[in-house]
């Protein structure tokens, strides 16, 4: 074995992936998970567990794949982290901890994900679960949000020995785990369902179908419920539209009812009557993992798929392997290209959408270039439906009906980085709520944060 390179990991094949909704990677097996975790040069001062956002002790599990111990390695991830099925498929580790892996300067990084991913799945297998808290500590906490950050600060206050209970809006709890990222990178019963009876398993409880905002506040919930703090992760579920002409036609999504119809309403399913889609010629606006996901499932539903994005390949914001995928698969890159208006016919549906060519120019402020139209360069695609996948920013309902808690002019919570805290007293919040959209492990981070300082804060 070569220990620069890593064990490939298996997948399906391209084209016949495109048409079904079957998980894409295979992940490795006892040999190959074994095999790659000797790659692991098990640094003292591990630079990796520096790019984890909930602090795996990465060495140590990594350690344990390669003698074999696959329970105690999925015992040392589920100190750290509630969801690791989850953060093995869907964690940018390129960017995180795999991009910190000293392996990685000469060859490529230890697979730490795909090696996270194993261990989950082994132990699911066989029955393996969390060690939880052996009694109650006598103190109630409520977390609104089944998603990453929710189930995250759930699961950690619950080993702790806190009675906790999520309240969650939807029929499903998940979050976006649930209706936002596709069957194909996330399967939901294997995965999804799974890792919530984990945190289930914990001692925690989930009321599904409670809005909160409507079928009661937080305020209730602290005054009469007998709640003592409130953790809030309720994600960013609002959508960004682009505001040009024609925006209101029949035809047009926004990427989050989309995904929902498909993965929370089963759409892709013969036997389910969601409707989804009429057509057979899709744009998919943006560039981000978001939008990868609704190209690919738009795409697996029958449908020629066009990614439109104003910037170049490099800006994209998706991940790396979302891209590949993408490409592979046969979705179209329609790249420097930005919409001015969506063509509609005379029965109020899509039929087209007129574009326009575009050039990176100076920096922003964030240090991406600037793109700038292309004078004259304007063209229109023949389409039937267009999905909008620009972002999406928090729901005002929990703040507006909630006393002392302060948002941002996004509509974003405020709260400290360090510990979740908000401006009312007792109420922590973190993830897509305090930040606007970002990633799975992003959230998770911020749950654990939250359940730190919600401990502190109960401990006094």
């Amino acid at each position: 074995m070569d220990a620069m390179t890593r064990v490939v990991v298996r997948e399906q094949d391209p084209k016949v992936r495109a048409t079904n909704f079957e998980e894409v990677c295979l992940g490795y097996n006892k040999e190959e998970a074994m095999e790659e975790a000797s790659r692991c040069l098990n640094c003292k001062n591990a630079q990796c567990m520096k790019g984890c956002p909930v602090s795996i002790n990465i060495p140590a599990f990594v350690e344990q794949v390669k003698l074999g111990n696959f329970e105690e390695a999925y015992h040392i991830i589920s100190e750290s982290s509630a969801l690791p099925a989850v953060c093995g498929r869907v964690c940018p580790q390129e960017s995180q901890c795999e991009g910190k892996c000293i392996r990685g300067i000469k060859g490529e990084p230890v697979a730490i994900g795909k090696l996270e991913r194993f261990v989950a799945d082994w132990a699911r297998e066989n029955g393996i679960k969390p060690k939880k808290a052996e009694k109650l500590n006598g103190h109630k906490v409520a977390v609104i949000g089944s998603g990453p950050a929710g189930l995250t600060c759930a699961g950690d206050l619950a080993k702790l020995g806190y009675d906790v209970t999520i309240f969650e809006a939807l029929h499903e709890a998940g979050g976006v785990l649930s209706y936002g990222i596709p069957e194909f990178r996330l399967p939901k019963q294997k995965v999804v369902a799974a890792e919530v009876e984990n945190v289930k398993a914990l001692g925690v409880k989930i009321e599904t179908n409670v809005v909160i905002g409507k079928a009661t506040t937080i305020d209730e919930l602290m005054e009469e419920e007998g709640f003592e703090a409130v953790f809030i992760g309720s994600g960013a579920g609002l959508p960004r539209f682009m505001g040009i002409p024609g925006e209101q036609a029949n035809g047009v999504f926004s990427a989050n009812e989309f995904l929902t119809r498909n993965n929370l309403m089963k759409a892709f399913k013969e036997e389910y009557d969601t409707p989804i889609m009429r057509g057979k010629k899709v744009a998919v606006v943006g560039g981000g993992n978001v939008a990868m996901d609704a190209a690919r499932t738009a795409l697996r539903l029958g449908a020629e798929v066009h990614i439109v994005y104003r910037r170049s390949e490099a800006e994209l914001p998706a991940r790396v392997e979302e891209v590949h995928h993408a490409k592979e698969e046969g979705i179209i890159f329609d790249l420097l290209t930005n919409p001015k208006e969506i063509l509609v016919d005379e029965n109020g549906w899509v039929k087209g959408m007129t574009c326009v060519r575009m050039e990176l120019g100076e920096p922003d402020e964030s240090g991406r270039r600037s793109p700038v139209e292309v004078a004259g360069s304007e063209f229109d695609l023949e389409l039937d439906t267009v999905i909008m996948s620009l972002g999406t920013s928090p729901n005002p309902l929990i703040s507006s009906t909630t006393k002392g808690l302060d948002v941002n002019r996004r509509k974003c919570i405020i709260a400290e980085e360090e510990t979740g805290a908000t401006t009312k007293n007792g109420v922590y919040a973190g993830g897509d709520a305090v930040t606007g959209a970002a990633t799975v492990i992003l959230a998770m981070g911020a749950g654990k944060a939250a359940a730190k300082g919600i401990h502190e804060f109960l401990s006094k």
